[in-house]
């Protein structure tokens, strides 16, 4: 099997590819990023070598480059990452997203329809998605698979117009396609924009820690290796045509977060005087700033038995080492 993964060098993807390539040893995976300022090919070091895995950089958007792609490497299956995935960036410039994860989606869906042919269930479309397409909940309830499409930001509205395309190519071509929305991921290889990497960050830089608002926002987090096996999961087992959501049942509100962390780093590296939770700031609330994500994922768990294993506490212990190693390396 030769599967193409597109987004690759992202941080879910760089952490996917690998555990791949090592549970499914008969696959060669194509890795195809743009290479923006979420890509990075450290990430992917410790498979550059391997003789089933290649690197194209690239653009999702180009039909061309994507048609010789599936003719090349003869893909018989797709795992796409690709996306513009930071809401502030989408509320400031909208445009990316709606290029890359609409038009990009599309060029994609195309070229397995052209290359593979309607009615064909043997190849498969695995489309990586969100749970904030869902929008906002209140202080109880939870995300299901059929939960209205609510799309609060230019970012969730722009996957949920992404997702909509791969359920219609399964409904009018047959396209074996299936989409998987996760709650918020964290750990290795995470880009300094997000939220857990930007505590971590600020705060070894004795820098103002920034929390919108009064921190009050709740996400449920994943551990971004128990969303690559669940992946893998729905990949083998789902079935066509479905949605599964992949949810790590570990709420937390964003202020908390930030308090866990400075106690994990007062023990690991503490400072002369104080804590770092003293460099802790409320900061003006993003707009469109949903209040609350949860995910229902007794689907993925009573048909193909999947859940994360992985608790909040002793993901964040492997996340936060892996950081401090990080910015230890770049100032040696």
């Amino acid at each position: 099997m030769t599967t193409l993964v597109t987004g690759g060098a992202g941080f879910i993807g760089s952490n996917f590819i690998p555990y791949f390539l090592d549970k499914n040893p008969n696959t060669t995976v194509i890795n195809l990023d743009k290479l923006t300022y979420a890509g990075d090919l450290n990430n992917l070091d410790e498979v550059s070598q391997t003789n089933r895995y290649r690197f194209v950089q690239g653009d999702i958007c180009n039909q061309t480059l994507i048609d010789s792609i599936f003719t090349t490497h003869k893909i018989d299956s797709v795992i796409h990452f690709a996306a513009e995935s930071h809401v502030d960036k989408s509320i400031s410039n909208p445009d990316s997203f709606i290029k890359t994860n609409i038009e990009g989606t599309y060029t994609l869906l195309e070229a397995a329809r052209k290359h593979w042919g309607e009615n064909n269930q043997s190849n498969r479309f695995h489309h990586i998605s969100t749970d904030e397409v869902y929008g906002s909940l209140g202080d109880s309830g939870f995300f299901n698979e059929k939960t209205p499409y609510a799309p609060n930001s230019p970012y969730s509205a722009s996957k949920a117009a992404s997702d909509f395309l791969v359920r219609s190519y399964y409904h009018t071509f047959k396209l074996n396609t299936i989409t998987t929305n996760c709650s918020n991921n964290y750990g290795p290889k995470q880009h300094d924009e997000k939220l857990i990497p930007t505590i971590i960050r600020t705060a070894l830089q004795g820098s103002t820690i920034p929390i919108y608002g009064k921190g009050t926002n709740v996400r449920d987090w994943l551990y971004v290796l128990d969303h690559c096996k669940g992946i893998d999961t729905v990949f083998k087992k789902g079935r066509p045509g479905e949605t599964y959501l992949i949810g790590g049942n570990n709420e937390s509100t964003n202020l908390s977060i930030a308090e866990k962390i400075c106690s994990i780093l007062d023990e690991l590296l503490p400072k002369a005087k104080g804590s770092y939770k003293d460099q802790i700031a409320f900061v003006e609330d993003r707009k469109g700033h949903d209040h609350r994500y949860a995910i229902d994922a007794s689907k993925i768990g009573q048909e193909l038995h999947w859940r994360a294993v992985e608790s909040f506490d002793t993901g964040l212990q492997k996340t936060i080492k892996w950081y401090l190693s990080k910015y230890k390396k770049n100032t040696v």
